[in-house]
């Protein structure tokens, strides 16, 4: 069973930065594409970004330019550098795989979720 590992998250002030990453335990198929959506209280769930083991990347309209993703083959991972935080940045950030990235900034295909990770930006 391939687990995820989220680190990183928390509070920041507006205009701050935050790092959030995801360890998977191994690779796998499911594992081509790794990314994370958000999902704020009440609203429907947005795609962040992406990225896949070929380098191909996606990121979701309101965070492009801020945020920046990248993936570590080697050790099944994937960074997220979240700059430019606004409040409505803030919300439970979770990291899923899949087979190949989609527009948007996710991740499609079978594939797997994590915990989730709190990130708050205040004003």
């Amino acid at each position: 069973q391939v687990q995820l590992v989220e680190s990183g998250g928390g509070s920041v002030q507006t205009g701050g930065s935050l790092t959030l990453s995801c360890a998977a335990s191994e690779y796998t198929y499911k594992t081509y594409c790794m990314g994370w959506f958000r999902q704020a209280p009440g609203k429907e769930r947005e795609g962040v970004a992406a990225c896949d083991r070929g380098g191909g990347t996606t990121y979701g309209d309101s965070v492009r330019g801020r945020f920046t993703i990248s993936q570590d083959n080697a050790r099944n991972t994937v960074t997220l550098r979240m700059n430019s935080l606004k409040p409505e940045d803030s919300a439970m950030y979770y990291c899923a795989t899949g087979r190949a990235v989609a527009s948007g900034g996710f991740c499609y295909g079978e594939g797997l979720q994590g915990q989730g990770t709190q990130v708050a930006v205040s004003s």
